[in-house]
């Protein structure tokens, strides 16, 4: 695949990230443009590898030996149809899928992997140029219909598929615009809403029915979805904030990340001044988790002109390179600055906060010890170290801990749904329910996960429910592909 000798003769090159001073006063994606012939080139580093290990490092399956090739000699519109034989949203995980595919790439056994995620955006970038992106509505509708519940990777890709099927799709969203956490989780600095409004756009015209501000369970009885549809596919996401209630959790200033970070989203597509309330201007500002939803909140306090920022992380700090106990192609667990890091603040690791303090009702301060991580058991657990307590002054505390599972709330409720020992909606390797008609996708079945994941789960539902109303299916599902390393179930 690519050139023979490519991988030799050519370095891993990625666009360079805009200048700090300059992104810092905006929220447009912060990448510069990437020339075609460069591009291609990484296309040639893409070796014949013999086993393609890039395609178990992907939960979807997707073809990547076969359209870096097919980039490499620039033959594009095969490319992307390769491209979306398998992924309906390249754009979306090309911007912000962490790459598990590079991770397993052969050619990082002892050198740089291939640059398999800019090769997948510039793929979908160029088929939206010369529009070869277009709806593709059904031939024949087959008078079924299927309610999918939320509007995040997960439900779109299933509510795509099943509309192509030639279902009645209705998508209901809680939230007043369409897209789950692609819409008010992800920073335009990240994703500019460009991408997934186009994407809408065309799932429209393929007959989907998007029905933003209704909160099933509230607005709109699970009975009635259940009476009025021939299906319903749960896509309501992993949602639940990982709390920390420890003394002064009350105070004010306290705020969980996604709160933070959809106020700002909502102030980026023009909803007003009402949102300015979550503002890290001229503060200090702490955010406790260290992962992307960490530095989507570091990003952001950066562009709002925050005095100073600090991002805790309990565990050590990861190692530069892979360590003996993390061997290819295992997901590298290594330390890794993303374009928001770049931009400042100070990371701290091994640390943990006893408590906030507060004065006149307001957090002020974390008072901090670090830890060491042991592990027993196969299990962390984290020691203090005595004489290492610091205070750290905070105007503004972002809980960034990830997510425990879906919201216990009237929607699984009102369906009836049995849940696994981890709190998720319980579904088998078909993505069933235990009640009938009912189906799952996505972080609301697996806990909190890949965007990769849950655009596979939700192509692999709709596999399922086509399958349920029709009795067969030439839907494809993510194990058509030969992706059998982890299993759905």
């Amino acid at each position: 695949m690519g050139k023979p000798t490519g991988f030799m003769e050519y370095p891993r090159e990625l666009p360079t990230r805009r200048p700090v001073d300059v992104r810092l006063n905006d929220y447009l994606e912060v990448y510069d443009p990437f020339p075609e012939d460069r591009l291609r080139a990484q296309g040639a580093r893409c070796m014949d590898c013999g086993i393609p290990f890039c395609h178990q490092g992907c939960p979807l399956g997707n073809l990547i030996p076969d359209w870096n090739d097919l980039v490499y000699k620039d033959h594009w519109r095969a490319a992307i149809d390769r491209l979306h034989a398998t992924n309906n949203f390249p754009e979306f995980t090309g911007r912000l899928c962490p790459a598990p595919c590079e991770a397993s790439c052969v050619l990082g056994i002892n050198s740089d992997p291939v640059a398999i995620k800019k090769i997948e955006e510039s793929i979908i970038e160029h088929a939206w140029e010369q529009g070869w992106v277009a709806p593709e509505p059904p031939r024949v509708k087959t008078g079924k219909s299927v309610a999918v519940v939320g509007s995040g990777p997960a439900g779109l890709a299933a509510a795509q598929q099943l509309a192509r099927a030639g279902h009645a799709v209705t998508v209901f969203e809680r939230a007043d615009r369409i897209g789950g956490l692609l819409r008010y989780g992800i920073p335009d600095f990240k994703m500019e809403k460009r991408y997934l409004d186009r994407r809408l756009r065309q799932m429209e015209i393929e007959g989907v029915v998007f029905r933003p501000g209704v909160n099933v369970g509230v607005d709109v009885a699970a009975a009635k979805i259940l009476a009025e549809f021939d299906a319903v596919c749960l896509c309501g996401g992993a949602t639940q904030p990982r709390d920390l209630p420890i003394e002064g959790r009350d105070l004010d200033g306290i705020l969980f990340a996604m709160d933070f970070l959809t106020a700002q989203n909502r102030r980026v597509a023009g909803d007003g001044s009402q949102h300015h309330v979550h503002t890290a201007e001229g503060k200090h500002v702490i955010i406790i988790g260290g992962g992307d939803t960490g530095a989507d909140c570091l990003g952001t306090s950066h562009r709002h002109g925050c005095k100073t920022v600090h991002q805790f992380e309990i565990v050590p700090r990861p190692p530069d390179d892979r360590a003996p106990t993390n061997p290819w192609p295992q997901w590298s667990n290594v330390f890794r600055v993303s374009s928001a890091h770049e931009e400042g603040g100070d990371r701290v690791y091994s640390i943990n906060t006893r408590r906030f303090v507060g004065e006149g009702g307001r957090v002020k301060a974390l008072e901090t010890i670090e830890v060491e991580m042991k592990v027993e058991n196969g299990r962390p657990r984290f020691v203090e170290v005595p004489g290492t307590e610091k205070v750290y002054p905070a105007d503004l505390v972002l809980l960034a801990m990830g997510f425990t599972g879906p919201e216990k709330n009237a929607l699984l409720e009102q369906f009836g749904v049995e849940l696994d020992p981890m709190g998720n909606v319980k579904a088998d390797a078909a993505k069933r329910t235990s009640v009938p008609k009912v189906f799952t996708a996505g972080d609301m079945t697996r806990g909190q996960s890949l965007i990769v994941w849950a655009i596979a789960e939700g192509r692999h539902a709709a596999h399922s429910i086509d399958k349920f109303l029709m009795g067969d299916t030439q839907l494809p599902s993510p194990l058509d592909f030969g992706n059998h390393a982890r299993p759905f179930a």
